[in-house]
């Protein structure tokens, strides 16, 4: 048993790792960058209609 608070028993070199929320909202933003960009990389080369 410590007394010490849990953040000052971690190590401070070594950063958390991201959370699975914060890992499921870069998946879905990229997800919909990368579709925008793609749209309009296609619609540029189809000509836009």
């Amino acid at each position: 048993m410590s007394y010490l608070p849990d953040d000052e028993l971690r190590d401070k070199n070594k950063p958390r790792p991201p959370s699975m929320n914060r890992i499921a909202i870069w998946v879905i933003v990229s997800g919909i960058g990368l579709y925008f960009l793609l749209n309009g990389i296609f619609m540029m080369i189809s000509g836009g209609n």
